[in-house]
């Protein structure tokens, strides 16, 4: 082999070897903090969704991640303003809070053809959609709690140095970002506590794959806020699904680095809409909010949400519209009319010209 050949060699072998390491080098993403898989494993989030609960005093935070990859175990930290409790959610509360947000569907009718209709198509089925659319000097890290739940290995802490959390968090088995200490330092100078998450299945073997089980936090908060500050940290795009529960309409007060967020559903819910629903808004019923929001550049993120009340409680449903050919007795509404005029005009033509012929014949007077 020549030198020419074996440099080519030696520079595709580089290649490879760099593409496996991007293959078992950690991702991580969090839309609420910050997660990472073990070692010599991947894992994805491909979507978070949330539902937050706040009664001005009091705030709820129910969530669940969709993941991929190949991961037996990961972590991830939750920031929360003061002493949380956690325990699991319900997983029925996200299929019900689906089905009671989706969109309504309603049918317009159009007039003449389109592309898809004959007779340009003769195929076409004519149909179309769209949408109008968180004393003594304090020890560096202090462990309020640690329990198992589930899948879920959970430790509450407090802490005062982020350099000594991340320490505490790596010595126990939560494998994190490098740079964490940075991202902390904001909640650490506000004296936030915090929430760490190793995610562990039981079953010998398994992998974190699919919609993992929700699971809850309770804090007290005078303001509704939920922590995204962490999610800089992700190294791919984010996708954010919130489901506030409030006494009104909610809206969050800026889009923290994100895309624009996007109401898709306003109104007010009852227990007697859903029964997972029900443990939350008790039985005088709460305004629901649903908000959509995409993080492309993750690490522009800037702030946590904070939500607001909007002016009024304006209601609020996605509308998705089938777009159909108008029909009349099966036939297609413009292929009836234009029939209807060609023969009125037949008509019409052929009664002018009977005239003129009888007149040519003197039988009917001018």
């Amino acid at each position: 082999m020549g030198r020419r050949a074996q440099r080519a060699l030696l520079v595709v072998c580089a290649l490879l070897l760099a593409q496996l390491g991007s293959l078992i080098a950690p991702a991580y993403a969090c839309g609420c903090g910050a997660m990472v898989p073990g070692r010599q494993s991947t894992m994805g989030v491909d979507r978070e969704t949330s539902v937050v609960r706040w009664d001005g005093a009091t705030e709820q935070i129910v969530m669940r991640f969709t993941v991929n990859g190949n991961a037996p175990e990961a972590a991830w930290i939750m920031p929360v303003p003061s002493r949380a409790e956690v325990e699991l959610g319900d997983p029925d509360l996200f299929g019900e809070l689906d089905a009671l947000t989706e969109p309504e569907r309603r049918t317009r009718h159009y007039f003449w053809p389109r592309g898809d209709d004959w007779p340009f198509a003769p195929d076409g089925d004519g149909l179309s959609a769209g949408a109008p659319l968180p004393g003594d000097a304090a020890p560096p890290v202090g462990v309020v709690g640690r329990e198992r739940l589930g899948d879920f290995d959970v430790a509450r802490l407090t802490a005062t140095d982020p350099g000594a959390l991340r320490d505490w968090l790596e010595t126990n088995g939560f494998e994190l970002p490098a740079d964490l200490a940075t991202g902390l330092q904001p909640y650490v100078d506000q004296e936030w506590e915090y929430v760490a998450v190793r995610l562990a299945p039981e079953e010998d073997g398994a992998t974190l794959r699919g919609t993992l089980d929700p699971l809850r936090l309770t804090f007290e908060s005078d303001r509704l806020i939920y922590p995204m500050r962490l999610s800089r940290l992700a190294d791919q795009p984010q996708s954010l699904g919130l489901y506030v529960l409030a006494d009104h309409r909610m809206e969050p007060r800026g889009s923290i680095g994100g895309d624009e967020p996007e109401i898709r559903f306003a109104g007010r819910v009852s227990a007697g809409d859903s029964s997972a629903l029900g443990e939350l808004t008790g039985a005088g019923g709460m305004f629901l909010t649903a908000i959509d929001q995409y993080f492309p550049r993750p690490e522009r993120i800037d702030a946590d949400h904070e939500l607001r009340a909007t002016a009024s409680d304006t209601p609020y449903r996605r509308v998705y519209y089938n777009y159909e050919l108008r029909m009349f007795a099966g036939v297609t509404a413009w292929l009836a009319t234009v029939g209807g005029v060609f023969v009125v005009l037949t008509l019409l033509v052929v009664g002018s010209a009977v005239l003129r012929v009888r007149r040519r014949a003197g039988g009917v007077r001018p």
